[in-house]
């Protein structure tokens, strides 16, 4: 047994003391900022109703969800975009209020994962506070997450370590990538559209994780800069969306390809392969140039540079500028030192790989055959297995195949009748002309129809039997197909604009 003397007995008395005053403040501290959110944090209960693009004439399945959200200011409430999609009625519950507060979309951005919601009753904001916006967290710096998470009613905290900041894909619209940061807490259905907290500000928003089969703990936050481009985007009250470069590129890590392109020792940068036509930088950039500069933050050979303290892919720096803005790129070209300016804007070919939401499916429905334009919805509602199809969908940019067909139009499905007996073999396929007309757009199959013609001759995208289709049966087959299959509309052409009523 070990004796210590009074002074230092004394000295650990004092040391003691002095740790539980620090313990104290930081519990109390944590206790004020955990209460404060509480006053912040909603739970929405959203019921939805998906599209059905297999029967599209159909309002689709009904579904409910809850999710989670935090007031900022303007009495606007932020969430996830995934939380409020395709909604048709959403109430917002407040921890200790019994009432439930009808809500609607007041901003969406299906590419971030990102809404505004807005409640009419102003009795709603008595009591709440508002949350405020932080920065980027540093790495291993501890966080902590809000929300009404599966297995309860009432507010629930976790708390976890950053453990990476990087670009990743947003798995909402499944295309999109943006930056993220990686949270060890636990992210469980229901915390989406929480805040993450760190010194009392929202540095993030929950929006997506892994489930336990793949990684324990591993969830991810939407950050501030993410957050900021949004709310600063609609400060004209609509949501433009992000602008694209559109310009593949490939790293310079390799000494022998520097060589090949002359390239100085003192020189870093990227190796552009392709610019796409309808993207921002179209005209301006060319293959072969070799992006030194970027906005004058120099380019490393692995496409990454230096942004407030942070080692970020290049694309940030197009991530945080809007429709219109420009950016200046230092760029070698045949040995000769350029600078170029790009003017931003969206590039619309992308969008065919994006899932939609809050739109009806777009069809035209002829003597039983449904035809619609080829998207990223319809591949995963009829499953598409068809190599052809797949091809051109995946090479819709990549070869420009939309330069010549805006949209592909596909035969996805038939609904078997006398009239279109035998046909069944062309589902999936594409079409290429209708009566000798080349079909480009969902527009073109609606108008090649409503032409008078003695018979309608469909013609499939390679070696494949045309459709035929006699025009004296078809008002007959029409109104029998109608009553059969419950069809209520024969087509949808639509104008891509979402809705919200």
């Amino acid at each position: 047994m070990r004796f210590f003397g009074a002074s230092k007995l004394n000295c650990y008395l004092k040391a003691a003391v002095i740790l539980g005053i620090v313990l104290t403040a930081v519990t109390v501290s944590v206790g004020i900022e955990a209460e404060r959110v509480r006053k912040a944090l909603v739970r929405i209960v959203v019921t939805s109703q998906t599209p059905d693009y297999r029967a599209p004439w159909k309002p689709g399945r009904i579904r409910r969800g809850v999710g989670s959200g935090f007031v900022i200011a303007g009495r606007r409430i932020m969430t996830n975009a995934h939380i409020v999609s395709n909604f048709k009625f959403m109430t917002l519950d407040k921890d200790g209020d019994p009432r439930k507060y009808p809500a609607r979309v007041l901003h969406v951005a299906h590419d971030c994962d990102l809404a505004l919601l807005e409640v009419a009753d102003p009795s709603f904001f008595d009591g709440t506070e508002t949350l405020e916006f932080g920065g980027i967290p540093e790495l291993h710096s501890t966080v902590a997450t809000y929300g009404y998470p599966i297995g309860g009613d009432r507010m629930s905290v976790t708390r976890g370590v950053v453990s990476r900041v990087e670009f990743r894909s947003y798995s909402h619209s499944g295309l999109d990538s943006h930056l993220t940061v990686q949270i060890d807490a636990a992210i469980n259905p229901g915390n989406s559209g929480g805040p993450v907290v760190q010194d009392g500000n929202v540095i993030g928003v929950v929006f997506q994780g892994y489930s336990g089969a793949i990684a324990q703990n591993t969830g991810y936050m939407i950050p501030v800069p993410v957050i900021s481009r949004f709310l600063h985007d609609i400060n004209d009250q609509k949501y433009d969306g992000y602008v694209e470069l559109a310009v593949n590129y490939i790293n310079l890590l390799n000494p022998s390809y520097r060589n090949y392109l002359s390239l100085a020792p003192d020189l870093t940068g990227v190796s552009v392969t392709s610019v796409l036509e309808a993207g921002s930088a179209a005209g301006v950039i060319y293959p072969c140039d070799v992006l030194l500069k970027i906005d004058g933050h120099p380019i490393t050979n692995d496409g990454h540079i230096s942004l407030d303290g942070k080692y970020v892919q290049m694309e940030e720096i197009v991530e945080r500028k809007y429709h219109g803005d420009t950016v200046t790129f230092s760029i070698l070209r045949e040995r000769q030192h350029l600078d170029v300016d790009v003017t931003l804007k969206a590039a619309w070919p992308y969008t065919i790989f994006t899932q939609k939401y809050d739109l009806q499916p777009r069809f035209v429905l002829f003597a039983g055959l449904l035809f619609q334009p080829m998207s990223r919805n319809l591949i995963n509602a009829y499953k598409a297995s068809d190599l052809d199809l797949l091809y051109h969908y995946n090479v819709f940019v990549t070869d420009e195949i939309y330069r010549e067909r805006p949209e592909i139009i596909v035969l996805s499905d038939i609904l078997p009748d006398p009239i279109n007996a035998y046909f069944e073999s062309l589902k999936m396929s594409m079409v290429d002309e209708i009566n000798g007309v080349t079909i480009r757009t969902l527009k073109d199959v609606a108008r090649a129809f409503s032409e008078p013609a003695d018979r309608f001759i469909v013609r499939m995208v390679g070696d494949r039997l045309p459709i035929v289709l006699e025009a004296d049966r078809i008002p007959v087959a029409r109104e029998r197909i109608l009553k059969q299959y419950q069809v209520t509309r024969e087509q949808h052409l639509g104008d891509g604009t979402a809705r919200y009523d």
